[in-house]
């Protein structure tokens, strides 16, 4: 989603910008900046806290995001009134859908920023920056679940991602309530007995994974910390632990099918073409799950080049807002 923010006439009553693009990415667990000039070097950064539209609202996750643009604007010494940049490039969680992409884009228009604004999902932005050519698919497990792609043809694959609601399945969160109900059913005996009672008790300082489940329930100990127990699971299933491995093949092969998905969507799925991974739970490249992803690539969708995104995703928001102004550096 884009619009023009500059009526005819407005620029000349501002300050020069500093910069060519302001690109945020905004993921459940922090809010990346950077400004950057037209050949892609970084003027400035800052980072704030989570973007998270659908729980706080709209004007509160922008308001977070504007919290490490006024850092920007103070490491450079800007005057209130100076527009940042040309172009504002805001890939973001959260923008799931059109109608959110809009209602982000008005928002984010509002704040005076820049000339111009562009809105779209985040993992558009991990895909430029772990890409090497202008298309291919990008597979984000974080928080939660999601993917993305773009055909050589310029055509575009994507999914709603609104969790469970469409169908999505893993992510950190995810993964966490998933080691925290084996945990507890192995312990009671209703499920198999796994290493994940004393990891998750441990875990939490308690002696037990009931006495952790109580006092979550309590408020005693905040469910948000759920995702803590993502590493705790991948370090239990690295060890042999049968049931963690099993949740760990799940999350293996929910990434593929993504991918897979994307790939025959865009009808490249007998096409050698990079599969860019990102997202905290992939970012760190635990073995247990890397090694179940590569046997799962393998065996559906074998011309597929796995790559782990060694840039942040806020890179691939710069170089698209860059693209946007046709000014992409070799």
């Amino acid at each position: 989603m884009t619009l023009r923010t500059d009526p005819v006439g407005e620029t000349a009553g501002r300050k020069e910008a500093a910069g060519t693009v302001l690109a945020i990415d905004g993921g459940n667990s922090k809010t990346d900046v950077i400004l950057v000039d037209a050949k892609g070097s970084v003027l400035a950064e800052a980072r704030a806290g989570g973007f998270t539209p659908q729980a706080s609202g709209v004007d509160t996750a922008v308001a977070v995001a504007a919290q490490a643009v006024a850092r920007v604007r103070a490491d450079l010494r800007l005057p209130a009134d100076a527009r940042l940049a040309r172009h504002l490039s805001a890939y973001v969680a959260g923008a799931d859908l059109e109608i959110e992409e809009e209602a982000l884009a008005t928002v984010f228009a509002a704040q005076g920023w820049t000339e111009s604004v562009e809105v779209g999902n985040d993992t558009f932005a991990l895909l430029r920056a772990g890409a090497s050519r202008p298309w291919g698919v990008a597979v984000v497990c974080g928080a939660g679940v999601n993917a993305c792609g773009i055909g050589p043809d310029g055509r575009r694959a994507r999914f709603p991602a609104l969790g469970r609601l469409t169908g999505d399945w893993g992510g950190g969160h995810h993964l966490g309530e998933e080691a925290l109900w084996c945990a507890v059913r192995g312990e009671d005996g209703r499920g198999p007995a796994t290493a994940l009672g004393e990891a998750v008790a441990g875990h939490f300082g308690r002696a037990t994974v009931e006495q952790v489940s109580i006092a979550m329930h309590l408020g005693e100990i905040d469910p948000e910390r759920l995702n803590e127990l993502s590493p705790v699971l991948m370090r239990v299933a690295a060890d042999g632990d049968p049931v963690a491995r099993g949740v760990v093949d799940r999350m293996a092969e929910e990434v593929v099918i993504m991918a897979r998905v994307a790939l025959t969507r865009l009808g490249i799925e007998r096409v050698e073409t990079e599969v860019v991974l990102g997202g905290g739970v992939l970012r760190a490249q635990p073995p247990a799950l890397m090694e179940r992803i590569g046997v799962h690539a393998a065996a559906e969708i074998p011309q597929a080049v796995l790559v782990v995104a060694q840039d942040p995703p806020v890179v691939g928001a710069a170089l698209l807002g860059l693209d946007a102004l046709g000014l992409t550096p070799a």
